[in-house]
């Protein structure tokens, strides 16, 4: 790469000098078309929480039906909460089909002083960071109903256990986006060391703690005698950090060399 084109990919990608006032308004306006899209999203969710509603409540119907008693589904317990679990199911099914509109809004706002580099990393990111992240939350549905299967087997005996729909509702959240989040972290691995904080093998240098966050993970979030759904949790995380590790190493290398064609000495500890 010639000096010329390395420092294009360091310029930044449109030269905007605005006041801060200009910045201010430009910010406004913006917030505003991604709170219109927030809305409209709401508005097209909350027609169909009842569907929503139902898939949420799968696996305490699953955990019902195989203990042979009846489902009798969330409990509401004031005026409103039928109401107020809509809204909340509306505003977090709103804010994903808004998303392509507010990020894209957030985008176009930084966009001008990132460099073209810097650009190109970024859409990289985000093309792996969604699928992933979407991934993971899949992952959580299916193991959900074994978590809450054993939650539930510390019930003493000859109690009830009743699902008020709020608490409910935030363990269930909670969970699938916590796990939605554990597989984005490769990414934010790769984002590291694209930044230059943290090498390749300092990533890798971490497998043996890595490999033991992961099979705790996984044993903790499945039931003991489901061993295939605990491999399964357990490897996919541990083939997420090795990928992480190789993309890293792989950065690591192309730097080095680019480095030595600009006669730059590596920097050694």
């Amino acid at each position: 790469m010639s000096a010329l084109e390395s420092a294009d990919q360091e310029a930044p990608g449109r030269d905007r000098r605005m006041s801060l006032g200009a910045h201010l308004v430009e910010l406004r306006k913006r917030l505003f078309i991604a709170a219109g899209a927030l809305v409209v999203g709401m508005i097209i969710a909350f027609i169909v929480t009842e569907p929503i509603i139902e898939l949420l409540s799968v696996p305490i119907r699953t955990i019902a039906a195989e203990a042979g008693r009846e489902y009798t589904g969330l409990n509401f317990t004031t005026v409103t909460s039928g109401f107020d679990l809509r809204m909340r199911i509306a505003f977090a099914i709103g804010l994903l089909l808004s998303a392509p509109v507010w990020l894209w809004q957030v985008w176009a706002f930084v966009m001008p002083g990132l460099t073209k580099k810097e650009t190109q990393y970024t859409w990289g990111f985000l093309g792996a960071a969604i699928p992933l992240f979407f991934g993971g939350c899949t992952v959580a549905f299916f193991v959900l109903p074994h978590v809450i299967e054993i939650m539930a087997g510390f019930v003493p005996k000859g109690m009830a256990q009743f699902f008020d729909y709020s608490t409910y509702y935030d363990f269930v959240f909670k969970f699938l986006l916590v796990l939605g989040i554990a597989f984005v972290l490769p990414v934010f691995l790769v984002a590291l060391n694209v930044a230059g904080i943290v090498s390749g093998r300092d990533i890798l240098k971490g497998w043996r703690v890595a490999i033991l966050v992961c099979t705790i993970f996984a044993a903790v979030t499945t039931p003991p005698a489901d061993v295939f759904s605990m491999l399964l949790l357990m490897g996919s995380m541990i083939v997420l950090y090795f990928a992480a590790t190789f993309i890293s190493m792989l950065f690591d290398r192309r730097k080095r060399k680019r480095d030595k064609a600009a006669g730059i000495e590596p920097v050694t500890a």
